[in-house]
C-alpha cells in the first residue's frame, strides 16, 4: 500500500433483477486496511450467537436468528468505518429507448452509475490524497457473460473523463457471496431496503429487523430515500421527472451514532 494513498474496498450486490416492481444495487464500503477488523468483528458475532450460515436478508425471517441480525445492525452503525450506499429503481419508469430497448443494459447502467457517483464523491472529499478502489461483486445477473469486465472498463472510462485520465478502479472481482462476508452484509442491508419498497416482507422477524435499521436512521421505516450527501447509509431513489410527481419522500437522517465531520473522521 503506497504511503498516503487511500485504498477502498467495495462489496456489491443486487436485488429485484428477476422482474419485481423495483430493482436495486447495494454497496458496502470500508478502507482496505479495515478488512481484518471487519472479519474479526463478524467472527466474534458469529461465535456469540452460534450463527455459521451465510448472512442474507432471506435468512432473517427465522425468529431464532433475530438476535444475531439485530447485533449485526448494531455493529454496522456503531463502527464509523463502515458505510452502505444503494440505488433503487422502479422498473416501470425506466425508458428503454435510452437503453437500446433493453432492461438488461439499463440495469447494468444503473449499477455503473451508483458506483461511479459514489467514487466521485469519495475522491472529491479526499482531493488531496490519491485514492483507488477495489471492487468485489456477486456475479451480475445478465445474459452478457462478461458483465463484470464490461462494468470495469465502462466505469473507468466514465471516471477517466472526470479525473484527468486517471482510472481509479484498480480491480473488479466476481465472487460468490458464500465466499465473501462483505457481499453478504451488502445483500442483507440492500434486502432490508428493497423489502420496504417491494412491500414483500411478511415475517415478523424480518419486519422487526427492518424497523430496527430504520430506527438507527431516525426513521419509522425504510421506505424513504436520503439526501445525496449522506455518508453512512445512503438510499438513492432513481427519479424520472417526466413520469409524474415524485413518489418517494426524501427524509433527513438522524443517526443513532452520528458521524464526526470529515476532518475528524477516524479511519
Amino acid at each position: 500500500m503506497n504511503k498516503g494513498k487511500l485504498i477502498w474496498h467495495v462489496a456489491c450486490d443486487e436485488s429485484g433483477v428477476g422482474g419485481q416492481k423495483y430493482y436495486g444495487f447495494g454497496s458496502l464500503w470500508m478502507k482496505y486496511q479495515r478488512r481484518g477488523d471487519f472479519v474479526c468483528k463478524i467472527r466474534e458475532l458469529r461465535k456469540k450467537h452460534r450463527y455459521f450460515n451465510e448472512i442474507k436478508w432471506q435468512k432473517a425471517h427465522k425468529k431464532h436468528y433475530s438476535a444475531f441480525y439485530e447485533d449485526l445492525v448494531e455493529l454496522f452503525f456503531k463502527h464509523q468505518w463502515l458505510a452502505f450506499h444503494c440505488i433503487v429503481i422502479r422498473k416501470g419508469v425506466v425508458n428503454k429507448q435510452f437503453h437500446n430497448g433493453d432492461y438488461d443494459l439499463a440495469m447494468r447502467k444503473h449499477f455503473t452509475k451508483l458506483v461511479c457517483s459514489k467514487i466521485f464523491a469519495v475522491k472529491k472529499a479526499h482531493m488531496h490524497q490519491p485514492s483507488e478502489f477495489r471492487i468485489e461483486i456477486d456475479p451480475i445477473a445478465s445474459r452478457y457473460k462478461k458483465a463484470d469486465e464490461a462494468f470495469h472498463i465502462i466505469a473507468n472510462r466514465v471516471l477517466r473523463r472526470q479525473f484527468n485520465g486517471e482510472e481509479p478502479i484498480k480491480s473488479v472481482v466476481e465472487k460468490d457471496s458464500k465466499e465473501s462476508e462483505n457481499i453478504q452484509i451488502s445483500d442483507f442491508l440492500l434486502g432490508a431496503v428493497m423489502s420496504a419498497f417491494q412491500g414483500d416482507a411478511t415475517s415478523p422477524a424480518k419486519l422487526e429487523v427492518a424497523k430496527k435499521i430504520a430506527k438507527y436512521l431516525g426513521w419509522d421505516s425504510l421506505g424513504y430515500d436520503t439526501k445525496p450527501y449522506e455518508r453512512k447509509f445512503n438510499i438513492w431513489y432513481f427519479y424520472d421527472p417526466t413520469k409524474g410527481p415524485r413518489e418517494v419522500e426524501t427524509k433527513d437522517v438522524e443517526l443513532k451514532y452520528p458521524l464526526p465531520s470529515r476532518g475528524q473522521y477516524k479511519t
